[in-house]
């Protein structure tokens, strides 16, 4: 299901028009984007938390040259997917 497909069937399901929805989903990602870049947690219940975490430098060989480069240390996107959602996608 692309991008289009969720909107128009969200929509529909939540019978407000398509335009209404783009805007709610505009608003909700930038919201969650702007909660990341404060490095705070976001909890949704049922479905998971998104969370980012620093991963620290480090020093890795490529196996061809084997020369040693360090790797600068980076900010990630982490996903934990919740119990219920596990169940479901288990069942």
């Amino acid at each position: 299901m692309n991008n289009k497909e969720f909107l128009a069937e969200l929509s529909r399901r939540m019978n407000i028009s398509v335009r209404d929805t783009t805007a709610l989903m505009t608003g909700l990602v930038a919201e969650i984007t702007n909660q990341l870049e404060e490095e705070n947690v976001i909890s949704i219940q049922g479905f998971g938390n998104f969370e980012v975490k620093k991963k620290l430098e480090r020093v890795v060989v490529n196996p061809g040259t084997k020369q040693r480069m360090l790797v600068p240390p980076k900010m990630v996107l982490n996903f934990r997917v919740s119990s219920t959602m596990k169940e479901r996608l288990n069942a």
